[in-house]
Order: structure tokens, then C-alpha cells, then sequence
């Protein structure tokens, strides 16, 4: 059993943040859960999802810290290689996946640029941050408008053309209590801070790169009111490159789907949107039209009514038909709108009785789903029309 009073996990990654091979000695092997005299693997800390890689010819799922530990959580051998044995005692060899650890890196030092550059023109904290494979996002204390958010992502890859050299330094006692950082919790033992001079320092865990320039570049991709405050997201490097590509594929895409420039897109969009509007408002008073020669088509007098109608049908256009038809009609008064292949959306309503009767049948002998009131009900259903008809002529005649 693993000792944690007595042992720490020498992090490598402290020492060199572009180390992407090492040797260490296993202290602890108790299943799938490694523990190392030291390690290059940085664990998931401070809002940043933990490094990936291969130790001991073995996948590295996860890594976490306990009590100055650091845990390697492993799953089976990697494709084409063959698994070492991991004992206590024995010496193992440990292969970051740089690729994902520099996007981390340049995803994280990114944040930490535009943090300060928010702090240092409006004052608002960074209360939160999270740094997984499909985000980055920042919690900031205060609003932060469209326009604000552009002057900041632009002041922010003005930095990272500077190729700013990065600085690390570990205060402690007085010299930590004068030094001016950024820090989301208050720090009593040694404080990690992460400088990009004229711009930030914060306090931080995680390896950052060693210039600014090595960032890339910074977009602001998304920004949200979130608990007083705004929640921003952001891509850099690699990350917003992918997304540039992706995005502009689509767009040029869709542009030659319209035949028109990648400029005009939006007009054209627009365009097509107001027509289809018009179509829409167009078919619907059709359908009404043909509705209500449909219920004119049935006598007044006793007996059910029923109507089907095709997917396109508009739900108001059903209610208001199955209204007119209970005046006229003393049975169910029902109306389907689908096909036998996707199923049918009804409502059926009764002058007299209960059309939760009807609806309750439909659930018990296809499935259905929905409900309503003695008056009408409403719902979906996955049946074939003659097996509806044939189930109404049977029951409610």
C-alpha cells in the first residue's frame, strides 16, 4: 500500500515542458493504478484535462494527483506493441502525446493572455476555466460586449506576434505576499506564477509554451451571459485553424450550392428563408381550404369521422378541423397526419364522452403516446391506416 505521508511525485513537467520521453521508477502498481517516483504526465489540475500517452507499452487513460501522488491510470497494450511488466521497484519508460500536450499548452497559455488583458482593462476576474478535448472556456466576473470581446482577441494575437519569452518563477512567504498575480484562490505554500511580461501573471500548475508566438493564434468563437458574468470560448493554435477549415468548407460549400459568392451568402440565405416563409403561410391556408372541404364532406348525424392527412399537415389546421367535426358529428371526430412508414400525429376530440377512451385503446394496442382531456386528446402513434380505421370501426361505433 502506497505511503503518501512519505512519498511525492517528482513532475518533470515543472522542469521541462516540452519533455515528450522519461524514465522513472514504479513506487506503486496496484492494478491498473501507477504511481512514479516522477513523471512527464501532467494530471488533470486546475481546469485542464490530463496528459495522454503510453507508459510501459501501455495506453495512459487518465492521470490525477492525490496528496503530491500522481496516479497513471492505464488500459491495455497499444496497437502493435507489446506491454512491459510494471512492478514496484522496476524502471519504465513513459511517451507523451505531444501533439495533444503542445494543443494543451497553446490552448492554456492563450487563456491565460486574454485573462489578463480582460483583468487589466475592465477589472473582471477569471472565475472559471475549463480545458477539455472539445472546449476551452473562461468565466469572467463582469459583461463583456461583442465589441469588447474583438478588442481583446485582437490585443491578445497582437502579443503573440511579439514572440514574448515566458517566464516561471516560485515565490513563497513575503516575496509571494508583495508579488501581483492572478489567482482564483487564495495561496498559502509555494505559489507557481506564469508571466507573459506587459501582459499577465497568474498562478498556475499546468506547462505553458515557451513564446507567445508558439500560441499561433486566437479566436473568440463563442460568448455568454453566465451567472452575472460572461462565459467565453476560444480556440487557439491548431485548434482554430481546424475550426477555420471546417467553417470555410462550409461556407464555400453552401455558396456554391446557391451559386453565388462566399460574400453573399447571408443575402441569399435570408432570401431563401423569407421565401420559404411564404410558401409555408401559402400551403397552410391550402390545407386549411382543403380541410374544410374535407368536414364539409361529412353529414351531420350520428357515427365517427375520421381524416388522414399527409406529414406536411399543420397541427392548428388538425385542431381546428376536429373542432368543426364534433359540432357536426356524434362518435370520434379524429384526424391522422403521417404515413404507415413514419407513423401518424392525431387528435381526436367527442361532443359527448370521453376521448381519453379512444387514446387509451390506441396506447394499448400500438404503443401510442400522448393525452389530454375527456373533450380531446392529442398524441403519436406507429400503426398502419387500416389497422386504425378497423380498430374504430370495431370499438367506437
Amino acid at each position: 500500500m502506497l505511503d503518501s505521508s512519505t512519498v511525492t511525485t517528482r513532475k518533470l513537467y515543472y522542469e521541462d515542458a516540452y519533455l515528450k520521453e522519461f524514465a522513472a521508477e514504479v513506487i506503486s502498481a496496484e492494478g491498473n493504478d501507477v504511481v512514479l517516483n516522477a513523471t512527464a504526465f501532467f494530471p488533470e489540475e486546475g481546469g485542464q484535462s490530463a496528459d495522454r500517452g503510453v507508459l510501459a507499452g501501455r495506453e495512459v487513460l487518465d492521470v490525477r494527483i492525490r496528496d503530491g501522488c500522481i496516479h497513471h491510470y492505464l488500459g491495455g497494450p497499444v496497437s502493435g506493441g507489446a506491454a512491459e511488466a510494471i512492478v514496484s521497484g522496476s524502471s519504465v519508460v513513459g511517451v507523451i502525446d505531444w501533439d495533444y500536450r503542445f494543443s494543451n499548452m497553446q490552448q492554456h497559455s492563450g487563456e491565460h493572455l486574454f485573462s489578463g488583458l480582460v483583468h487589466a482593462k475592465y477589472g473582471y476576474d477569471n472565475v472559471g476555466f475549463h480545458l477539455s478535448d472539445n472546449e476551452v472556456t473562461m468565466d469572467f466576473s463582469g459583461s463583456l460586449s461583442a465589441e469588447a470581446l474583438r478588442e481583446i482577441e485582437d490585443h491578445a494575437n497582437r502579443a503573440i506576434s511579439l514572440n514574448i519569452a515566458t517566464q516561471i518563477v516560485f515565490l513563497s512567504g513575503e516575496e509571494a505576499e508583495r508579488a501581483e498575480y492572478r489567482s482564483k484562490i487564495d495561496l498559502t505554500d509555494e505559489v507557481r506564477v506564469v508571466i507573459f511580461p506587459g501582459y499577465d501573471a497568474c498562478a498556475c500548475c499546468a506547462p505553458h509554451v515557451g513564446r507567445s508566438g508558439e500560441i499561433g493564434c486566437l479566436k473568440v468563437v463563442g460568448a455568454v451571459s453566465y451567472k452575472g458574468g460572461t462565459r467565453v470560448s476560444m480556440l487557439c493554435g491548431k485548434r482554430a485553424m481546424d475550426l477555420f477549415r471546417h467553417d470555410r468548407d462550409m461556407l464555400v460549400r453552401t455558396a456554391n450550392f446557391l451559386t453565388t459568392n462566399t460574400d453573399e451568402v447571408y443575402e441569399s440565405v435570408s432570401r431563401l428563408k423569407d421565401e420559404n416563409g411564404e410558401l409555408k403561410a401559402r400551403l397552410k391556408q391550402a390545407g386549411l381550404r382543403i380541410m374544410e372541404m374535407k368536414v364539409a364532406a361529412f353529414p351531420e348525424g350520428d357515427g365517427n369521422a375520421i381524416i388522414f392527412e399527409g406529414p406536411e399537415a399543420d397541427q392548428t389546421v388538425i385542431r381546428e378541423a376536429v373542432n368543426k367535426l364534433v359540432v357536426k358529428r356524434s362518435g370520434y371526430c379524429a384526424v391522422f397526419a403521417g404515413d404507415d412508414a413514419s407513423g401518424y400525429r392525431f387528435i381526436i376530440g367527442i361532443r359527448d364522452g370521453d376521448a381519453r377512451l379512444a387514446s387509451g385503446l390506441l396506447k394499448e394496442r400500438f404503443g401510442a403516446k400522448g393525452g389530454g382531456k375527456p373533450a380531446m386528446v392529442q398524441g403519436s402513434v406507429q400503426a398502419a391506416r387500416e389497422d386504425l380505421l378497423r380498430l374504430f370501426d370495431a370499438y367506437f361505433v
